[in-house]
């Protein structure tokens, strides 16, 4: 059974950095997708960038393309997602999650495996 734990939320200025970093428990097979998910309140889960180990594929929404980045170490095997030039609408509960079947997909509920999230507060 995969668990996940997500990690490395915190504060920050606009502007800011953080890194975010999923520990991954169990075996994950190369050929699935993991997902970094996003929630504001009362908004919806969505989807903000993908990674498949198998090509080291990887997929971002157009919200965080060029301020997101998604890794992953394999010898921890963690998950990480590098934000820089963070905004105020980045404020989120930010979770990973893993694909339940093969392909890519960006929809929330193609995913499980969720973690408790980690919470990610950009102020102006």
């Amino acid at each position: 059974q995969v668990q996940l734990a997500e990690s490395g939320g915190g504060s920050v200025q606009t502007g800011g950095s953080l890194r975010l970093s999923c520990a991954v428990s169990g075996v994950i097979d190369r050929r699935r997708w993991m997902g970094w998910f996003r929630q504001a309140p009362g908004k919806e889960r969505e989807g903000v960038a993908f990674r498949r180990d198998l090509g080291g594929s990887t997929f971002y929404t157009e919200s965080v393309q060029g301020r997101f980045t998604i890794a992953q170490d394999k010898i921890t095997n963690t998950l990480y997602l590098q934000m820089d030039s963070l905004k105020p609408e980045d404020t989120a509960m930010y979770y990973c999650a893993v694909r339940a079947d093969w392909g890519f997909s960006f929809r929330t509920e193609d995913y499980g495996n969720w973690g408790q999230g980690t919470q990610v507060t950009v102020s102006s």
